[in-house]
């Protein structure tokens, strides 16, 4: 029998910690919802006026247009690479399986500011440096692994039997996978496709290296907003960057336990 007071002290512990986590953005956070032109927590006095600044202001809307259009190509084109990477990686359809294994979750290894410096030396030695595909592809590049991974971990769980037994019935090996595999991967698509969206939206490290002076992203906008003074509407941009992120995980969590995936 565990002794109660170990565990209590676990508990305690682990309460420290998330609370050491999550002070930063709880501070944030209360930080947007003051009534004064400066930071100040605990925030004196509540208005929304902070957020409908941001919402209202031409930069920070191209910059948030920008932010999920990016996410959203990315996650789709992760998606779509990522179901194909991890079926014919899973069913060794191609030879060297690990080595193209490795290669895909290498950007989870790697520094972020080392892919960011190493694609811009890349893309400008290219001469594609500016382009927004490309800016898409670097994105793709640092959310494929997490869709791989995850979708992996779904085919591992599924019984091959059942696609062999669509291909006795009839069915090729595409229909056999699109009718019988790919519903039973949705759970594992969906979790790898909202981390992708979270982690392409979140992105400064590799995104700061390849934006011209008139492309921004909600997140590189914020961290440069930094250098010319902090004020409660970068905090403001900072809440909207958190609340999409946390609806995100949430959603996931809903409709799929990721958990079992990460």
């Amino acid at each position: 029998m565990i002794p109660r007071k170990p565990t209590l002290l676990l508990t305690l512990f682990a309460l420290l910690v998330l609370v050491f986590m999550n002070a930063p953005t709880v501070v944030v956070v209360l930080a947007s919802f003051t009534k004064t032109s400066y930071l100040t927590v605990p925030p004196q006095g509540w208005t929304l006026d902070w957020f409908s600044e941001v919402l209202t202001d031409r930069g920070y809307r191209r910059a948030i247009s920008t932010s999920l259009t990016l996410a959203a190509g990315a996650t789709a084109l992760s998606i779509l690479l990522g179901t194909a990477a991890s079926y014919a990686l899973h069913h060794r359809l191609v030879r060297g399986r690990d080595a193209i294994l490795s290669l895909v979750m290498a950007p989870l290894v790697f520094p972020a500011v080392v892919i960011g410096v190493a694609l811009l030396q890349y893309i400008s030695m290219l001469g594609f440096r500016g382009q927004f595909w490309i800016l898409m592809l670097a994105h793709v590049l640092i959310t494929l692994p997490y869709v791989v991974r995850s979708a992996m971990s779904s085919l591992t769980g599924l019984n091959p039997q059942l696609e062999e037994a669509a291909m006795v019935l009839g069915s090729n090996r595409f229909e056999a996978f699109r009718l019988v595999t790919l519903p039973l991967l949705k759970p594992g698509l969906v979790a790898g496709g909202i981390f992708s969206f979270v982690t392409s939206l979140d992105n400064v490290p590799v995104t700061i290296f390849l934006l011209t002076p008139r492309q921004t992203t909600l997140p590189v906008k914020i961290f440069a907003s930094v250098e010319h003074g902090v004020d409660p509407s970068i905090a403001a941009a900072s809440t909207l960057l958190v609340a999409g992120t946390a609806i995100a995980l949430i959603l996931a969590q809903k409709w799929v336990s990721f958990t079992r995936f990460f």
